[in-house]
């Protein structure tokens, strides 16, 4: 069944990318309410893509913001059931002059698909789409039980998701969650990601006094809150680069030396990594590689800070307010709101009166650590090795995917994380693109996956 499934893939992969086109030409963007019919077309065009697929049972689901898409195949009880999530909405494609060519019009270019949505996520939600098709064409039926989540608002916070999938545990039910959402560890080197950090995410502004002041008239005697952020800000971190958040690291989940062991035999070029991101020296938390600190170890890292006069020219002025948004990337076993009320504390005692500070909880999510030895992680470095020609890596990523750990909370589900995508895949920034051999690599691991999936006993 296999073999025909493969054969399928390469006889029709020019029209799969033809496909793929149509879905990425919708722009589905989430985040802007203008944007809100093309995120429905994109919800119906998918749904309709399934139904011509033979999907027994299509659904868009209503939220209270964009659609979600539900489609399942059942082949029998005793088979297994894989519920793929994957997400249709897109980042804006903002600043549109550094596009090379126009994001919602696909363009191929030295074997790459470029559009917005190319890699994250329309391009590698389809793989999955053309992996079903392959066998439901061949075959008449899947190796197993398959149920597709697919939703609008991951771009945009994913707020309505986990409601959703706390009120339909049911329909949901499912022996593995797979997600194509993330990045191979290098060009040609596969990775499935058993990791990923969790994230609090907060928001301070501190108020002086009632109303910009100039700053010679009342500079010396009233305390500038731009000055008082910096300090604070500057406090986050000590000589060796640790957080100095009161308790910040109680729960921190240490690695283990097979974890240190696996980091060391990764083929990791420090120098290139350095040159390609444009830094000639690293920061890391002191006794951490470059390796270990991006993925395995919490941060803390201000991500937008303001106040004060930024117009050209000079103003003197004493300013009345000051902010910054500050991100956190957490591990196993800390806990977001944890973190939040620790981070909240630490600014309310070190605030001096001279200042009030409004402090918000923007949001977060939950570290994810998933066994390698789980039967679908194991079945899925089988399929990648077939396709790759060598077994993929088991890694961890520096990032957040909040879904995993609903996933885990709400069903009890552990998720296979089998991305393709790369990290130069320029997502969520102009001429994002996804590599056509790895779209076709990806769907022929995915055919592999579900059929060494399928021969498990439920």
């Amino acid at each position: 069944m296999t073999e025909q499934a493969l054969s399928y893939v390469d006889t029709h992969f020019s029209r799969f990318v033809e496909e793929l086109k149509d879905l990425l030409r919708i722009p589905s963007i989430s985040t802007d309410p203008d944007y809100a019919p093309e995120v429905r077309r994109a919800a119906d065009w998918l749904a309709d893509h399934f139904r011509k697929l033979g999907f027994p049972k299509v659904e868009v689901f209503e939220t209270e913001g964009h659609p979600i898409v539900y489609a399942e195949y059942t082949v029998d009880a005793t088979r297994p059931t894989v519920l793929v999530y994957g997400h249709y909405d897109v980042q804006p494609p903002d600043p549109l002059e550094l596009w090379t060519s126009p994001p919602f019009e696909p363009e191929i270019r030295d074997g790459n698909l470029y559009a917005r949505g190319a890699c994250d996520d329309k391009g590698q939600l389809f793989m999955h789409v053309k992996a079903a098709e392959a066998y439901l064409k061949t075959a008449g039926t899947l190796p197993v039980n398959l149920k597709f989540l697919l939703e609008g608002e991951e771009e945009s916070g994913s707020v309505h998701l986990a409601p959703f999938i706390e009120a339909h545990r049911e329909l949901l039910a499912a022996d593995v969650v797979v997600i194509s959402d993330t990045a191979m560890f290098a060009p040609g080197v596969p990775s499935i990601t058993y990791g990923l950090r969790g994230l609090a995410y907060v928001e301070v502004e501190l108020t002086g006094p009632a109303r910009d002041l100039h700053s010679g008239v009342y500079g010396g005697a009233v305390e500038n809150p731009i000055n008082v952020l910096a300090r604070l800000i500057a406090g986050l971190h000590d000589e060796d680069h640790r957080i100095t958040i009161p308790g910040f690291y109680d729960d921190v989940r240490p690695l283990t030396e097979e974890e240190r062991r696996t980091f060391r035999e990764l083929p990791f070029d420090e120098k290139a990594w350095m040159e390609e991101i444009g830094v000639s020296a690293v920061r890391t938390e002191k006794g951490y590689t470059i390796l270990e600190a991006i993925t395995a170890r919490p941060t803390l890292d201000v991500n937008g800070i303001w106040g004060g006069y930024q117009g050209k020219g000079a103003k003197t002025v004493l300013p009345a307010k000051a902010g910054a948004k500050i991100s956190m990337r957490l591990v196993p076993d800390q806990d977001p709101d944890d973190i939040v009320e620790k981070t909240r504390r630490y600014f309310e005692q070190k605030t001096p009166p001279t200042c009030k500070l409004r402090f918000t909880s923007l949001h977060g999510g939950h570290p994810v650590l998933v066994d390698t030895r789980h039967p679908a992680m194991q079945a899925a470095a089988e399929a990648m090795a077939r396709v790759f020609g060598r077994r993929p890596y088991f890694t961890r990523e520096g990032g957040s995917i909040p879904v995993v750990a609903d996933f885990k909370r709400l069903l009890g589900l552990d998720s296979v994380l089998m991305g393709f995508g790369l990290n130069s895949d320029a997502i969520h920034s102009p001429d994002e693109h996804f590599g056509l051999d790895r779209f076709r690599q990806g769907i022929e691991s995915i055919v592999h996956f579900l059929e060494r999936y399928g021969q498990r006993p439920t």
